[in-house]
C-alpha cells in the first residue's frame, strides 16, 4: 500500500509524456506502447525492490531492455527517446517505492529534458526518405544539389547505400527539411520525380 502514491505519480508522469508525444507528433499508435513499457517496467522493478535480490537486478533489467530492438518498423530518434523516457520513469518509480522530493524531481527532470530536446524550435521538422535515382552518382556535391532540386527542400544528409554503374542507378537515404527562401528547387520537384526517382519514406 505504501507504493500507491508512487504509482500515482508515475501514472501522472507517463500520461504527461504520452500527451506531449501526441501533441508534438500525432502518432496515437505509439501511445499504447509507451504506456505498456512504463507500466511493465514499473511492475517488475516494484516486485524486485521488495524481493531479496534488491534493486540491482532491476538496474540489470534496464540494461537488458536498453539493448533490445524496440521496433518492428523503422522509428525515428525522437520516438526512441520517448521509449527510454517511459522506461526511465517506470524504473525510477518502481525502485523508489515511496515518493520523495529527489525522486519526483528526477522524474520531472526527465519530462523537462524531453520537452526541451524535442521542441520544434530546437529541432526543426525533418524527414528521411530512401530514393532510387536513375543515374549513377559518384559526386556527393552534385548529388546533393540534384536531390535539393528534386525535393524542393534543404538536404541535411545524403548517404549513398548503393551505386549501380551497370544499370545506372543510385540508391540514397536522404534527410531533408522544407527549404528556406534560398532554395528554389521546389518548382522542378514534380517533373524530376516523374522522370525516375523512386521515394520511400523511412522515418522522421
Amino acid at each position: 500500500m505504501t507504493q500507491l502514491p508512487m504509482l500515482a505519480i508515475d501514472l501522472v508522469a507517463v500520461l504527461a509524456l504520452v500527451g506531449l508525444f501526441l501533441l508534438r507528433h500525432r502518432r496515437p499508435e505509439l501511445a499504447g506502447a509507451y504506456l505498456a513499457v512504463n507500466v511493465g517496467v514499473l511492475a517488475v522493478t516494484a516486485v524486485l525492490a521488495d524481493s531479496t535480490v534488491g534493486a540491482g537486478l532491476g538496474l540489470g533489467l534496464f540494461g537488458v531492455l536498453s539493448i533490445i530492438r524496440l521496433r518492428s518498423t523503422e522509428l525515428a530518434h525522437h520516438e526512441i527517446a520517448y521509449y527510454f523516457a517511459a522506461l526511465t520513469l517506470g524504473l525510477v518509480a518502481g525502485v523508489a517505492g515511496t515518493p520523495s522530493a529527489l525522486v519526483v524531481g528526477l522524474m520531472a527532470a526527465v519530462l523537462v529534458a524531453l520537452w526541451v530536446g524535442d521542441h520544434p524550435r530546437l529541432a526543426p521538422e525533418a524527414r528521411t526518405q530512401e530514393m532510387v535515382l536513375d543515374r549513377a552518382w559518384t559526386d556527393i556535391a552534385g548529388l546533393t544539389a540534384h536531390l535539393e532540386g528534386l525535393l524542393g527542400a534543404e538536404v541535411l544528409d545524403a548517404r549513398v547505400t548503393s551505386t549501380n554503374l551497370v544499370n545506372d542507378t543510385t540508391t540514397v537515404t536522404v534527410r531533408h527539411r522544407p527549404a528556406g527562401p534560398r532554395h528554389t528547387g521546389g518548382a522542378s520537384a514534380a517533373p524530376g520525380l516523374a522522370q525516375g526517382a523512386g521515394l520511400r519514406e523511412v522515418g522522421r
